[in-house]
C-alpha cells in the first residue's frame, strides 16, 4: 500500500496554487508531530482552477518516523482524504482552514520498540501505578499495587506476549508472563482478551499470586487504550482492522476531520 507512494513529488505542470497548497499542507501536518523523519503530501485538484474556489479532489499524506505527544512513535502513517473544501485565503497566509468537515482513510504502523517506549510514557505509567482494584488489594494487605517493567512482544495472529512485575508496596515484587489477544471494540478501543498465563519462570510460592495479578493487569490494559483519549483537537479516529505482522502492529481505519488541529 505504501510502496507506490514512495518519493511523491509534485508532477510536471503543477501550477503555483497547487505548489503553495502542497507546501502549506506539508508544514501544517509537520507541526502536528513532536518529531518527523519525513512527511510527503500530494494534492489532487483537476482542473487546478478549482483551488480558487477552495475545492480539492483529495490529498494524500505519507509520514515516516513520527512521534506524537513526545512519547508515542509511529513508524508510518498514511492518510487519504475525500474531497476537501478549504478557505483558499488562509492558504495564501500560510495556514490551512477547512470550510466543512471531511473524512479520510488512514493506516498507522507501530513497531514493537515503539510500543515498548510508549509503556514508559507518563500518560501510560500513571494508569499502571498505585492501582486499588479490590482484586488487587486482597493480595497486598489493602495497599495499592503498581505494575512496572512492562515489556511487549508482538506475536502472529494478533497476539502479544506481556512481561511485567507487580510491586505490592510491601517489598515483594511478583513476576508475570502471559500472552493475550488484541482486537478492536466499538471501533475506538483496543481490547486485551483471552489471557494465557505462563507460570513456568515464576517461583512456586508466587504462582497463585502471579496468576491473579496477571488477570488484573489484563483488565487494566483492556480499559486503558481508548482512541478518544488520544484524539487530536478537531480529529476523531476510528478503527476497522488491526493485525500483527512480524515486529509491526498495523491499524487501518478512518478519520473524521472537523478542523485542522494546531498541534499534536
Amino acid at each position: 500500500m505504501f510502496g507506490g507512494l514512495t518519493g511523491l513529488t509534485n508532477p510536471k505542470g503543477t501550477d503555483w496554487g497547487e505548489q503553495i497548497l502542497n507546501t502549506v499542507v506539508t508544514q501544517t501536518i509537520r507541526h502536528l508531530f513532536t518529531k518527523s523523519e519525513s512527511v510527503e503530501v500530494f494534492v489532487r485538484c483537476h482542473p487546478s482552477s478549482k483551488l480558487l474556489q477552495g475545492s480539492i479532489d483529495s490529498f494524500t499524506m505519507k509520514g515516516r518516523g513520527l512521534v506524537i505527544r513526545r512519547d508515542f512513535a509511529a513508524e508510518e502513517i498514511f492518510i487519504e482524504t475525500d474531497a476537501v473544501a478549504i478557505d483558499f485565503s488562509s492558504v495564501l497566509s500560510g495556514k490551512l482552514r477547512l470550510r466543512q468537515p471531511t473524512q479520510a482513510i488512514a493506516q498507522v504502523v507501530l513497531t514493537e520498540d515503539g510500543i515498548n517506549q510508549a509503556f514508559k510514557a507518563e500518560l501510560v505509567t500513571k494508569r499502571l501505578l498505585n492501582q486499588s482494584l479490590p482484586a488487587l488489594t486482597v493480595f497486598s494487605g489493602g495497599k495499592p499495587v503498581s505494575f512496572n517493567d512492562v515489556q511487549v512482544e508482538l506475536l502472529p495472529e494478533n497476539r502479544l506476549r506481556i512481561l511485567a512485575k507487580a510491586d505490592l508496596n510491601n517489598g515483594e515484587l511478583v513476576p508475570m508472563s502471559m500472552t493475550v489477544a488484541v482486537g478492536i471494540e466499538r471501533r475506538r478501543r483496543i481490547s486485551f482478551t483471552n489471557p494465557e498465563i505462563d507460570l513456568e519462570q515464576v517461583p512456586e510460592a508466587q504462582r497463585e499470586l502471579s496468576q491473579n495479578l496477571s488477570l488484573a493487569l489484563v483488565e487494566i490494559l483492556d480499559n486503558m487504550v481508548d482512541l478518544d483519549r488520544f484524539d487530536l483537537d478537531g480529529v476523531k479516529m476510528r478503527l476497522n482492522r488491526l493485525e500483527t505482522e512480524g515486529k509491526r502492529l498495523i491499524f487501518s481505519g478512518y478519520a473524521e476531520i472537523e478542523r485542522i488541529p494546531r498541534s499534536g
